[in-house]
């Protein structure tokens, strides 16, 4: 991120200092008054980008505060859900498919259940909750390798779903669509999990294709004597507090229904789409609040304290809103933008990705920060908007994807795995996936601009 921030810094200001120089050569020479030329031609191209950098670093903090009510009250009505039991629910429901996916993990093992957590809470959207729960399965999973600093075939698949893991509820994207001024901020609900599951799909079908071409290999004396304190940990206190934990599942045909019934809603979203969105938000405010009353959850108490963590969430991504939108806004107003736009609609727009969205495109997988700041940046271009074919598509690429290297350096770094395999391959490929899968549902959505 340090040097795609300093790159775009530094083209947008060469950009605009050659267009300065050539502004001033074309500027009356001798015995011309100069501020009465200036005048006549306009701002300068410096001074054009002095502007842009004003306007987008205002732009962001207004963004930003924006985006404060409208984040404390999604990550509120996410607070009374979680604690109402629902990823209780979910974790029930997806036991039966994880024990077939991961057949060398054993049911009742600690790693199974940190890692069926995860997962749920990323279906909920509820980043902050599914990253304790991620490496607490990675560090489970490490109990069981044999290879220390090598990750196993349960690992790189954990951490290949991890990076495509299936969205219903993408609450954060919905939030800045809204504080964007969108319609319909919920509208992308369809296409995010229209994409998720394709990238999901890939990235399970790619990480079990792959892992015989990478073998694990046989431990060297170094690997065997790794100091790995939390394998001794989940030996002990974890083995523990799992045999008292409840680990039941729903039937198969349940689990199965449950799926079904998700993919079912894609189309069901695609035919009926436009009498349900205006339904959306205020039906999840009104079922998350029955759903906890009814599981004797403290509603009120609860949302406000969800509605901190919004809160506190909105602010600490200000300063990243700020850093990215004067970034792209200078980019903008030095016409590097334009130039680059223009060269990559060549190759881009056939195939249903605007050179407008590439760039989100392109830093997905970098940087979570990074891409809601260029996100927000594409929502709020008035040349653009939020409900335009290119503002639902990058909300639907980050809604459908993750920050692949941040997650594999967090996750594996956790457990010292240096010897990744194929993860990344895995990853990448579902990446890859949910932009085509993106493409291809909003294209067929809400057309190309």
């Amino acid at each position: 991120m340090n040097v795609l921030f300093l790159a775009i810094v530094l083209i947008a200001c060469l950009t605009a200092g050659y267009k300065q120089l050539q502004w001033q050569a074309s500027a009356p020479q001798a015995g011309a008054d100069w501020a009465n030329a200036a005048a006549t031609a306009g701002a300068s191209p410096m001074e054009q980008l002095s502007a842009g950098m004003i306007a987008s670093a205002a732009g962001a903090v207004e963004l930003a505060i924006g985006l404060v009510g409208i984040m404390a009250l999604f990550l509120g009505l996410m607070k009374v859900a979680e604690e109402g039991g629902l990823l209780t629910v979910i974790a029930k429901l997806i036991r039966p498919l994880m024990v077939r996916l991961f057949p060398q993990v054993p049911p009742n093992h600690p790693a199974m259940g940190a890692m069926i957590l995860n997962m749920s809470a990323t279906a909920l959207g509820l980043g902050n909750a599914a990253t304790p729960f991620g490496i607490r399965a990675m560090q489970a999973l490490d109990a069981l390798n044999a290879r220390p600093g090598t990750a196993t075939n349960a690992m790189a698949l954990f951490l290949a779903i991890n990076t495509s893991g299936v969205t219903l509820l993408p609450a954060k994207v919905i939030a800045i669509r809204a504080a964007s001024g969108s319609m319909d901020p919920a509208g992308i609900l369809p296409t995010t999990l229209f994409a998720t599951i394709v990238s999901t799909v890939a990235a399970i079908v790619a990480a079990l294709l792959f892992q015989r071409y990478f073998p694990v290999g046989q431990p060297t004396s170094q690997e065997l004597a790794m100091e790995r304190p939390w394998v001794k940990e989940f030996q002990v206190d974890d083995i523990r507090q799992n045999q008292a934990q409840d680990h039941s599942a729903y039937p198969l045909w349940v689990s199965m229904l449950a799926l079904g019934c998700m993919v079912l809603a894609i189309p069901a979203t695609i035919v009926w789409g436009k009498a349900i969105a205006p339904w959306i938000v205020p039906g999840m405010m009104l079922g998350f609040l029955l759903f906890g009353w009814l599981r004797g959850v403290r509603i009120y108490e609860s949302f406000i304290a969800g509605a901190k963590d919004g809160f506190d969430v909105a602010l600490r991504i200000m300063p990243y809103l700020v850093a990215i939108l004067v970034a792209v806004g200078m980019l903008r107003s030095s016409g590097a933008l334009d130039v680059m736009v223009g060269f990559l609609a060549i190759f881009t727009a056939p195939l249903g990705l605007p050179a407008e969205a590439l760039p989100m495109a392109l830093l997905r997988p970098l940087s979570g920060s990074g891409s809601y700041g260029v996100m927000s940046s594409i929502l709020t271009d008035p040349a653009i908007g939020p409900d335009s074919y290119v503002g639902y598509l990058v909300s639907t690429i980050m809604g459908s994807s993750e920050t692949t290297f941040y997650v594999l350096a967090v996750y594996f770094g956790a457990v010292q795995v240096r010897r990744i395999r194929h993860t990344l391959i895995a990853a990448l490929i579902a990446d890859v996936v949910a932009v085509m899968a993106s493409v291809a549902i909003c294209s067929y959505l809400f057309g190309q601009a």
